[in-house]
């Protein structure tokens, strides 16, 4: 039952955290504190204070999987915590594979490169005025 929790709430997690690690931050307190009291406040402190660099959710899952439930909890909720990305992903991939011909999708896919550009542009120089 535990690992059905496990992979549920962190599916919960995976699914409605947008904006990165920091977003998320909230959701998982909210599911690993206040929903099912698996961490104390203090202990959910302690495991931001002491993060890993890397994705903050999954790292999140994967320490909270393994304290409740073991080697096999941390895969349980790793995986809750991956699948809703796969699964949009994969049906964003069938997607354009579908539709990759159609001259509307042609059109949308050269009017998003010089934003993108920009976008990555904008985040180099950030970095670039910052160093």
């Amino acid at each position: 039952m535990i690992y059905l929790q496990l992979f549920l709430s962190f599916l919960k997690i995976g699914l409605f955290s947008f904006g990165g690690g920091y977003a998320a931050l909230p959701l998982i307190q909210g599911q690993v504190v206040t929903a099912h009291g698996w961490l104390s406040a203090s202990e959910f402190t302690d495991l931001i204070s002491q993060m890993t660099p890397g994705p903050i959710a999954i790292n999140g899952a994967t320490f909270v999987g393994i304290k409740i439930a073991g080697l096999f909890g941390a895969f349980v909720a790793t995986l809750g915590c991956i699948t809703p990305s796969c699964i949009i992903v994969t049906l964003l991939a069938w997607l354009y594979m579908k539709y990759r011909n159609l001259s509307a999708m042609q059109l949308i896919l050269t009017s998003l490169r010089p934003a993108v550009v920009a976008m990555i542009a904008s985040a180099g120089i950030t970095i670039l005025t910052t160093a």
